[in-house]
């Protein structure tokens, strides 16, 4: 398969392309096309893992939808959860199409649209939530979806080829406390519609049972706050407005004030109070008035759960939070789940919180945490009313879409095509599968830059990491003769006086391999930078172990 010219579709062709969400979990993003037309779902973000130096954010490289931006209908954005609408102000400018939302995953994108310096060149389009708009050749309708977020939205996508339901991030939670809950008599009536193909959620496929409720996790909370003797500090994600309002009305039932600790919690908040959520709630503070009530009297809402180092959570547990400190005797209740990847980051801060003296609290001790995506027998509900031809899984890493597609099948949809970012799979008209390939992978945010997370730039950062650093200057005269000698600079890899006889030896052995150059080599610049960079190698390779990354710098005088 050509991945640089996918092959040409029949007008007639409904087809699906994810760039991103497919094999992993986050940086979700979709295509979907017709009649020569595209219409992208979600444009989201994910985290680097500590293996690319100085990345914290990674987005999907969306080039072949770039490619085509005059073809690109609009992009409609499910909710406002940071691995579905995170990266729009990264890769918008590369798109220049029309953002479709709801208020409130509208409320939070123009926030980062003004950080961002776009928030006058969006055509930013609110939708109701339960709403629907004609995008081109597709009919796009939500339908309400209860998640760890206000509105979240199932997709209904209407083409002249047949219906796609994308659904993505829910559940079925009788009482979400905030936002309605899944509107399944809407679901039914796609169903008796008909629906062509469904894209779906994988993430808890290997759950069996039901996600849970946020009803009775509200009471449960306030119990463990109330069991509490001093200051408690609750992380949980920034985006979940209903465990935030479940976490400030624990506090009001046990007589404590709640402080909000994180930029984005503050952002949050914001932005659902915006849009009518969190009103009829007691005042919330900051992180300034935190170190000023008796500990007793304290409950932190704190960004962090998943050890981002540079959260709230985890410069308090380093001890350098500039407002917030925790003592022996305090607890830390982490209500969330661990996403995959996060285990060693997570582990960190809470074991430098347990060296504090603090109590750590987690999913496996207490009930503190209902996920926000659906388990085995909510999907098999979701299979009973949709009635799928074809199920494509989604938002899941490998193991994930090949265990959803087998309970799938096993559930009765005829079909079920497993695919990872980039394929591109023929929904009809004829049998359903894959039928090319497209570019597709991640972009780093690196500063001002986006970079392949595979190109020179990246791989030359991971191998300086690995090995360190090593810059020599040589000096010589238009005869091939040093004129001084050589000096190196090591980075990463030797420290200060007591490594110099290292540092020499090296120096020597630049020398060394300079002089015993040919007169005619000594006097090409490319011969004596290679026999000197093979030499710090070698060098420093027999020394300590390592070759690090090698420039030579070279003068002629």
């Amino acid at each position: 398969m050509n991945v640089s010219a996918p092959r040409r579709l029949d007008g007639e062709d409904l087809v699906f392309v994810p760039l991103g969400g497919a094999g992993e979990i986050g940086m979700n993003v979709s295509l979907y096309g017709y009649g020569g037309r595209w219409l992208m779902v979600d444009l989201g973000i994910g985290f680097g893992d500590g293996t690319l130096p100085g990345v914290d954010i990674l987005v999907p490289d969306v080039s072949f939808a770039a490619a085509r931006r005059a073809e690109i209908e609009g992009l409609v954005l499910t909710h406002a959860h940071e691995d579905h609408l995170g990266a729009v102000p990264y890769l918008w400018p590369r798109l220049r199409c029309p953002v479709y939302a709801t208020p409130f995953a509208c409320a939070v994108l123009r926030r980062k649209l003004a950080d961002a310096d776009l928030i006058d060149e969006v055509p930013l389009r609110e939708l109701p939530a339960g709403g629907r708009v004609e995008i081109g050749p597709f009919g796009v309708q939500y339908v309400h979806a209860a998640h760890s977020i206000p509105e979240g939205q199932i997709l209904a996508i209407r083409t002249p080829a047949g219906m796609v339901a994308h659904v993505s991030d829910w559940k079925l939670d009788p009482e979400p406390l905030i936002g309605a809950p899944t509107d399944e008599t809407a679901l039914e009536r796609l169903g008796d519609e008909g629906v062509l193909a469904m894209t779906c959620d994988s993430t808890n496929v290997f759950v069996p049972g039901r996600a849970g409720s946020e009803g009775p996790l509200r009471a449960g909370l306030a119990e463990i706050v109330g069991n509490c003797d001093r200051r408690v500090a609750v992380a949980c994600f920034a985006s979940n407005v209903a465990r935030v309002e479940s976490i400030a009305r624990a506090g009001a039932a046990n007589g404590r004030e709640v402080c909000l600790v994180g930029r984005s919690l503050l952002r949050i908040v914001d932005a659902a109070r915006e849009c009518g959520y969190l009103r009829d709630l007691p005042p919330l503070l900051g992180a300034r008035d935190a170190g000023y009530l008796p500990p007793e009297r304290a409950l932190l809402v704190v960004t962090g759960s998943q050890g981002e180092p540079r959260s709230a959570l985890a410069r308090i547990a380093a001890g350098d939070h500039p407002d917030v400190g925790l003592e022996p005797g305090d607890a830390v209740i982490f209500s969330s789940r661990v996403i995959p990847g996060n285990e060693l980051a997570i582990g960190h801060v809470q074991n430098r919180l347990a060296r504090l003296g603090v109590e750590v609290v987690t999913e496996r001790d207490r009930f503190v945490h209902v996920s926000g995506h659906p388990a085995r027998d909510e999907l098999a509900d979701m299979y009973r009313r949709l009635r799928p031809q074809t199920l494509i899984p989604i938002h899941g890493e490998a193991r994930h879409l090949l265990e959803h597609a087998e309970f799938a099948r096993a559930c009765g949809v005829p079909n079920a095509v497993v695919v990872e970012n980039g394929a591109m799979v023929r929904f009809g008209p004829g049998a359903p599968g894959i039928v090319d390939r497209v570019a597709s992978g991640r972009l780093a945010v690196d500063g001002a830059r986006l970079l392949p997370v595979d190109g020179g730039v990246m791989r030359r950062r991971q191998r300086i990491g690995f090995g360190g650093a090593a810059v020599a200057t040589v000096v010589l005269d238009r005869k091939g003769r040093l004129a001084a000698d050589p000096r190196l600079t090591v980075q990463g890899l030797l420290d200060g006086a007591e490594d110099d006889d290292i540092r020499a030896e090296a120096v020597d052995a630049i020398v060394d391999a300079i002089e015993d150059l040919p007169p005619a080599s000594r006097r090409n610049d490319d011969r004596v930078a290679q026999a000197a960079r093979a030499a710090v190698r070698r060098s420093l390779r027999d020394a300590v172990g390592k070759r690090p990354v090698t420039e030579v710098h070279l003068v002629r005088v």
